[in-house]
């Protein structure tokens, strides 16, 4: 391995490419790159604003050597984000066509498991109970003698 080396994207499968796409654009994922393989398959990078890690969606076509059926769920286990605001991001996941799978206690933590349209499930990590929005402290002007 040299300096060069990267761990860049994680793959997945999805059969329905534009349902994802729609999916990961409303969480804020951004379209990094895209491209067509030799076989038809279609493959797009997502970029996260803040991260250097990449998502790339693979689509592989009916008749492409690398179409085979998979079952739901067997193929990639789930992506981990750490979130400030569990109730948001799960609401906006939910929004997306996501459905919530699992709440798990962590500590301080909470654990969030939402299933992606492709079955594929994110966690969603962050701080339990929410922190409380403060509201801003107004000071009294001082009084002049």
């Amino acid at each position: 391995m040299t300096d060069k080396d990267r761990f860049l994207y994680s793959g997945i499968r999805v059969r329905d490419l534009p349902a994802s796409l729609r999916f990961y654009r409303a969480l804020g994922f951004r379209v990094f790159r895209r491209g067509v393989m030799d076989h038809g398959g279609v493959w797009v990078h997502l970029k996260f604003p803040g991260s250097h890690h990449r998502l790339e969606l693979n689509y592989y076509p009916p008749g492409s050597p690398f179409y085979t059926p998979f079952r739901q769920g067997s193929e990639f286990d789930h992506f981990g984000l750490y979130v400030a605001d569990l109730r948001r991001w799960v609401a906006r996941a939910k929004r997306a066509g996501g459905r919530l799978r699992a709440e798990v206690p962590d500590g301080r933590n909470r654990l969030f498991y939402v299933e992606d349209p492709n079955g594929i499930w994110l966690e969603f990590i962050g701080p339990w109970p929410p922190a409380r929005k403060r509201r801003p402290v107004r000071r009294r002007a001082a009084s002049s003698p």
